[in-house]
């Protein structure tokens, strides 16, 4: 797949979700989950590897990186669709339980997003 189909596919599921896509996170969120589906153990490393990367591509701090990116969940968390969020993580706001951390936020997607793509792959041959 493309760099531009994957953005597109990101940017699908990142709408759905209710990330506003006017927000700085966004577009850290989105970079993120990009490196992290490529890459599985930047998860496992936010802060030492998946931020700086982040904040290299962006030229902005690790700090900035972090705290748009818990923004942009909180925001999406808040106003996000109930149905998609129980579906990716098993609870939403409705469940009672708080919000996933950014990096479960991120792992998450990044999961489903290889496993749907290798799906694919195998179904095309």
């Amino acid at each position: 797949m493309s760099d531009a189909q994957l953005e597109r596919y990101v940017t699908t599921i990142m709408l759905d979700i209710g990330v506003p896509a006017h927000l700085k996170g966004y577009h850290y969120l989105r970079e993120a989950i990009i490196l992290s589906s490529r890459d599985m153990e930047t998860v496992s490393s936010v802060t030492k590897l998946l931020y700086p990367e982040v904040a290299k591509h962006f030229k902005t701090t690790n700090q900035k990186v972090e705290r748009a990116i818990r923004n942009a969940i909180e925001v999406s968390w808040e106003r996000g669709n109930v149905e998609t969020f129980e579906k990716l993580f098993g609870y939403s706001t409705e469940s009672g339980k708080g919000r996933p951390t950014n990096s479960e936020y991120i792992a998450r997607i990044a999961d489903m997003m290889r496993l749907e793509l290798q799906e694919d792959a195998e179904k095309l041959g």
